[in-house]
């Protein structure tokens, strides 16, 4: 008997000693943070999803850090959203006082053009908002139809630059199903890329994201807009009439290639922060971006402002760019010859 009231004694020693040290590291955490300005960079402009997505994110996450620090939204637009993520990734302060919601290309792009001078693998996500699914579209006025116009005569697509996601998907496209699409670079993102559809700029908006429109423009969807394709693993149910980019090409190496572009649909509006944060910060804020996802308020927000949420931790977020950064070499060539096309 006074042996298990020895080890009783013990463990519950053990237990008072184990829980200030974690209390010491939760006050670590919110020392650091109080009173602080985060800084959540955008990497394209004002009103598409990256901004959307982004500034739900520094609406409500900063009430589940540790300190409760101000989070502010900054768009840095240019080079296709890559500006953005240079500045993460070599100026930017590695504290985990810098956020951003970049380009969901990052891995793959960085793969295949060795000078971004970037590993993606630094990076570290919070979490992920929304899974995107990519489409592309056109107004009635142009006379567009369907996809099939594109293989019959030369149609201008807007683009932000040469890596941003509509000038892929055109590249692919022209390399694997036939089409002519002619890519007109430098618009600071869909937005703008948007207007220049409506003004007679561009004839298609090749890179919009499906919960965008759902949340802008939702009649595109009965009739006042056409979709020529969608970047996704599968049909959206309520565009069953609109093929997938996989389905328009054929050929082992273009269904490869249509393969790996729909999987960064799976990174989609995701969180991330800049490499080199203490592994505690990082620790808190991804419990943080957790338990934001549960917030009552944040819940609401997103119903209003009809957002569609299909989450997904960071840990999944990072395993998938560590997946692309292992692509079989003949993979990753195939995907040098129409990303640098």
């Amino acid at each position: 008997m006074a042996f298990a009231k020895h080890i009783v004694t013990l463990v519950a020693l053990l237990l008072s000693a184990i829980a200030p040290a974690q209390a010491q590291k939760t006050d670590t955490v919110a020392d650091f943070y109080r009173g602080k300005t985060v800084r959540l960079v955008v990497g394209y402009g004002p009103g598409g999803s990256y901004d959307l997505y982004g500034r739900l994110a520094a609406e409500f996450l900063g009430r589940h850090i540790p300190g409760n620090p101000t989070i502010v939204a900054v768009n840095m637009p240019g080079a296709g959203g890559f500006k953005a993520i240079d500045y993460l990734y070599k100026v930017a302060p590695q504290d985990g006082t810098y956020l951003g919601s970049t380009a969901q290309q990052l891995a793959m792009s960085t793969l295949v053009d060795g000078k971004l001078g970037i590993d993606p693998r630094r990076f570290s996500y919070l979490g992920r908002l929304v899974a995107m699914v990519d489409v592309a579209v056109a107004m009635p006025k142009s006379g567009i139809t369907s996809f099939e116009d594109a293989r019959k005569r030369e149609i201008t697509v807007g683009a932000g630059q040469s890596t941003s996601t509509s000038a892929i998907y055109a590249r692919a496209l022209n390399a694997y199903a036939g089409s002519r699409f002619k890519i007109i670079t430098g618009y600071s993102g869909t937005t703008e890329i948007q207007l220049a559809v409506e003004r007679g700029e561009v004839e298609v908006n090749g890179g919009e994201s499906l919960p965008t429109v759902l949340v802008q423009n939702p009649d595109w969807l009965q009739g006042k807009a056409v979709f020529l394709y969608q970047n996704g693993l599968e049909r959206f149910s309520q565009l069953s009439k609109v093929p997938t980019m996989t389905e328009l090409v054929t050929g082992a190496e273009g269904k490869m290639v249509m393969r790996v572009l729909a999987g960064t649909a799976e990174v989609g509006r995701s969180i991330m922060t800049t490499p080199g944060v203490p592994a505690e910060r990082l620790a808190a804020l991804r419990t943080a971006f957790q338990a934001m996802l549960k917030d009552p308020q944040f819940i609401a927000a997103t119903e209003k402002r009809r957002l569609m949420i299909a989450p997904a931790p960071g840990e999944q977020v990072d395993a998938v760019t560590r997946e692309t950064m292992n692509l079989p070499k003949e993979v990753v060539e195939a995907l040098r010859r129409v990303l640098q096309n």
